[in-house]
């Protein structure tokens, strides 16, 4: 672990006599429900400060405030020591305060050197836009990040690994005084976190203030000097690492003391029944080559690979989004259509996407909206919608996935992380399907969260679906699998039953094709 810093939220950083950030008192709150309550907050220069909570704690709220995209009810703000007004992303830039958001903020049609310096871009003779300055100065900050991306590549074109690399860069280039990371690894590879803690290191030799949030452990005490646990829009507390241990922290974000839920468990019974699905030398170019595989009644299958090796494109081609050239896929016996998402669903499939903001929710409608999208046949009444009918299906729903929203009419996108996730999950599952693909369904969610989510799919399995759970998160994936399959070049290399699987780095070298 790095040296921490200061061992309260009221000392200074070093020799220096006021710390980066200062947040006193923040209020905030969205149709009279108090988000923040009286919030404390501070980092020191050329440190590394954790930031945790369950999904709706406030911690994602507090940090918007600070980058200018809420506006605070009440408290104040000071940088370097300087009371700041900050009404405005543009008042936050000027500030010195760069964020990466969990939720992406790019444009998908741009290159990526364009998305980095939109707004800011390097301009040549006449006055116009320099694009070849822009990928020069693009492919030095992933130099130092310590990546390879192509600046000329078009956003749009890249998997989800690549645009949390350009979100970084973008904040990164800005010059920031004081950079907030809100789960900058969920979409990335080992080998890139590795060089985003590096870099990370980099940044703070030279003083950069950096929040980090995050609900992987082991990463906060790799790389943070203190952490603040919010509970329930209040400050829990604020420690360093070095003086509390990880089961405190997991306790405070969830308000208990949480047993084995990560730990695998066979499920009681019968084990997995008649095949459900089976895939027989599926293709669907570029990606996905030859694949087969089958996945029975009460069974969960996990698809392990690196980043780009295939297994979302598995996914959509399952789900009929990619199209499938040749090979078949047949549903308890029967060869079915998927040349669309509409046939996936009639033969009784449900994809929960990697992306649940861009692919899984329309943000602007409500919750109650989201959740009856793909029942709309049930709650029709002629050419018209039966409201009571739907607001009893999305008031089941809401009960069934403790789905924390004040009123069901909420806007989704006023929702924490975990609880958007939760919408995802609850209306597909609204459709009760046969077969349930996840995408990341971990992803950007924190412990408790997590222990619920492992649960639902333990739940799905026990009711007799099939279920396929892709996941770059080793212990969750582990802990739901009764199989894992190797993903490596658009094609399944390997299975491994679960009980061949000793540990988290016989998964992780067999992903990489290494034997031991």
């Amino acid at each position: 672990m790095r040296a921490t810093g200061p061992e309260n939220s009221s000392g200074a950083a070093g020799t220096l006599d006021a710390p980066a950030i200062r947040m006193s008192g923040i209020e905030k709150s969205f149709d009279g429900v108090a988000v923040l309550r009286g919030v404390d907050f501070e980092v020191a220069r050329g440190e590394v400060h954790a930031l945790a909570g369950g999904n709706g704690a406030g911690k994602s709220t507090l940090m918007k405030i600070l980058q200018g995209v809420y506006t605070r009810d009440a408290g104040t703000i000071e940088i370097d020591g300087r009371p700041v007004e900050i009404r405005s992303i543009q008042d936050a830039r000027a500030a010195g305060i760069g964020m990466v958001f969990q939720e992406f903020s790019l444009v998908p049609s741009l290159t990526v050197a364009q998305n980095i310096f939109l707004g800011a871009e390097p301009l040549g003779r006449g006055r116009l836009v320099d694009d070849r300055a822009a990928v020069r100065q693009a492919s030095v900050v992933f130099e130092e990040m310590g990546v390879q991306v192509d600046p000329r590549a078009v956003v749009g074109n890249l998997s989800t690994a690549y645009w949390q690399l350009t979100e970084i860069a973008k904040a990164l280039a800005r010059d920031a005084k004081v950079l907030v990371m809100d789960e900058p690894t969920a979409s990335l590879a080992r080998h890139e976190s590795e060089a985003l803690f590096e870099l990370i290191g980099r940044l703070t030799a030279h003083g950069l203030a950096i929040v980090y949030i995050s609900h992987r452990m082991e990463e906060v005490y790799r790389i943070a000097d203190r952490i603040t646990v919010l509970r329930d829009g209040n400050r829990l507390l604020t420690r360093p690492l070095t003086g509390i241990t990880p089961a405190q922290i997991v306790e405070g974000i969830v308000g208990r003391t949480l047993g084995n839920e990560m730990a695998y468990r066979r499920r009681e019974g019968a084990g997995p029944g008649e095949v459900l699905l089976e895939a027989r030398s599926l293709n669907a170019p570029p990606k996905v080559r030859d694949v087969s595989f089958t996945l029975r009644a009460g069974e969960v299958i996990g698809l392990a690979g690196l980043m780009g090796s295939g297994r979302t494109e598995l996914a959509r081609a399952l789900f009929g989004i990619d199209k499938v050239t040749s090979g078949s896929v047949s549903v308890r016996g029967r060869t079915v259509d998927l040349s669309s998402p509409a046939k996936a669903i009639e033969a009784g499939l449900a994809l929960i996407p990697e992306d649940r903001r861009e692919q899984g929710l329309v943000l602007e409608h409500s919750v109650a909206d989201n959740l009856l999208l793909p029942l709309l046949g049930e709650v029709g009444r002629g050419p018209l919608l039966d409201g009571r009918r739907g607001r009893e299906l999305a008031g089941d729903l809401i009960r069934r996935f403790a789905v924390k929203v004040a009123h069901p009419n909420r806007p989704v996108r006023l929702l924490s992380g975990g609880n958007q996730q939760k919408v995802v999950l609850a209306k597909w599952m609204g459709t009760d399907p046969d077969v349930l693909i996840l995408d990341e369904p971990t992803a950007g969610v924190d412990i408790g969260t997590k222990s619920e989510i492992v649960e639902m799919i333990r739940g799905l399995a026990a009711d007799g679906k099939g279920v396929i759970v892709i996941s770059s998160e080793y212990p969750e994936l582990l802990a739901v699998s009764d199989r894992v399959l190797i993903v490596r070049d658009g094609t399944v290399v390997a299975e491994h039953p679960r009980d061949a699987i000793a540990d988290e780095e016989f998964l992780e070298l067999a992903v990489q094709g290494v034997t031991r």
